[in-house]
């Protein structure tokens, strides 16, 4: 049997010897496809499917069919996608380097003050009010901790 057929599950009658194999199939057998790549981003840039979905107006079920090996999402698709993971497009689609600059350990609270950030003043106002009770309410924990 042909190693290349071992190697990566293809029928060695579709290439000649010698022949290299297409790019995009190299990169879905070594796991390395578009998909891989998406769910590697997403991860690295603290979404879960559910959340990257909301950001782009999509449903979750898309995004996991996006990351599936065999899927490719529309190209009027992609800057949205790469906006929101913090990448450039290059990345995203492999041909370019990933960001060198690591990412904010917690993405999420980020995303929830970005989110805060955008409401009016009464209800930026209402929130810090429970903010500030929580926290106030911690370091009484705490205190009371190291008395005791």
């Amino acid at each position: 049997m042909d190693v290349r057929a071992e190697t990566w599950g293809y029928n060695p009658g579709h290439l000649e010897v010698g022949e290299r194999m297409p790019r995009q199939k190299q990169e879905e057998a070594n796991g390395r496809g578009f998909g891989a790549r998406l769910a590697a981003l997403r991860k690295a840039a603290g979404y879960t499917q559910v959340e990257l979905a909301e950001e782009l107006g999509l449903s979750q079920r898309m995004i996991a069919y996006y990351e599936s090996p065999r899927a490719y999402p529309p190209a009027e698709l992609l800057p949205a996608m790469a906006k929101a993971l913090g990448v450039r497009i290059e990345a995203l689609l492999g041909t370019g380097p990933l960001p060198k600059t690591p990412k904010p350990t917690n993405t999420r609270l980020q995303r929830r003050l970005q989110q805060i950030e955008k409401l009016g003043a009464r209800e930026k106002r209402q929130i810090l009010q429970v903010l500030d009770a929580l926290l106030e309410r911690e370091k009484l924990k705490q205190r009371l901790s190291a008395e005791g």
